[in-house]
């Protein structure tokens, strides 16, 4: 038995995998870690050893995608289990075994992906940025975020603000990882407890004044909306403590609106553009239908 001591990264896991399914070693002869208590207990092996086969192993996009996502996980089954699937995939012949939908190893790798996909929604949705700073050689300004992920998902997660909030310098922290971004370059670094993050600032009361504005009393269904916002969540958003007190109003406010006059449509604007395009609807409208049908 040999024990591989990795980062908890995919990298990591993908690099020691990649040369121990090179020297032909089991799946049973190997004992994974990634935690640093764990793993001073033990001597970590170093790969390469054996010979590598004299064949590179081919391993699908598709399987190589789920571990990817599989490896932001917490469970500190998957580096195993992930090198078992690889192992019959490749050397263990099973060539359609994502095919398999029953096989229990092909399920636990899904379930942990949806777990990371839903986690990975979750930091889309509810991190909220607080200004710190302005760069006084470049006016760029600067943010800084704290969210707590149930998993290891910032480098799967960065990409969507690198793209959303470009033209801002920003960092998001989380006790696992840290997302950086200067305008250049997105980087990372370890995690961080939560006093290292800013506390309220000014634009908490933008937050909070938008989200009071649209908020629809009519619309409210508690269940559905602790469900998609579960409370973990709330501590750190700046518009949950309007919440309680929204929805405590939203009969009212409900009754309030439909007890209003309705108001008269104010007339179409005197623009040039938007006349040709009403015009140009009116003629697609009275435009007969042509049937179609078998020849």
């Amino acid at each position: 038995m040999r024990t591989i001591v990795i980062e908890p990264e995919y990298e990591a896991w993908r690099n020691a995998a990649r040369q121990l399914l090179a020297q032909g070693v089991k799946p049973d002869e190997v004992l994974w870690t990634d935690d640093p208590q764990e793993a001073s207990l033990f001597i970590g092996e170093a790969v390469g050893t054996r010979k590598p086969a004299a064949e590179a192993i081919k391993v699908s996009s598709a399987f190589m995608d789920m571990a990817k996502s599989a490896s932001a996980h917490t469970d500190a089954k998957r580096w195993a289990l992930l090198y078992r699937v690889l192992w019959r995939l490749t050397l263990g012949g099973e060539r359609h075994l994502l095919s398999l939908a029953t096989d229990r190893d092909v399920r636990q790798i899904q379930d942990w992906c949806k777990a990371v996909g839903r986690d990975i929604h979750k930091m889309h949705a509810f991190v909220r940025f607080r200004r710190v700073s302005v760069d006084a050689v470049t006016g760029r300004e600067q943010f800084v975020a704290w969210f707590e992920p149930d998993h290891r998902i910032v480098r799967l997660a960065a990409p969507f603000f690198e793209k959303r909030f470009a033209g801002m310098d920003w960092s998001i922290l989380t006790p696992y990882q840290c997302a950086h971004w200067d305008g250049k370059r997105l980087h990372f670094t370890a995690g961080v407890p939560r006093s290292s993050a800013p506390d309220e600032d000014a634009l908490d009361d933008l937050w909070r004044t938008y989200y009071r504005n649209i908020f629809n009393p009519a619309r409210v269904k508690i269940n559905a909306m602790q469900s998609e916002m579960p409370k973990k969540y709330w501590k750190n958003l700046p518009e949950a403590p309007l919440i309680a007190g929204l929805i405590a109003e939203s009969a009212g406010r409900v009754q309030g609106m439909l007890g209003t006059e309705e108001r008269p449509a104010k007339p179409a604007p005197n623009n040039a553009y938007l006349k040709s395009l009403h015009d140009m609807n009116q003629r697609t409208a009275a435009k007969p239908t042509e049937e179609t049908g078998p020849p």
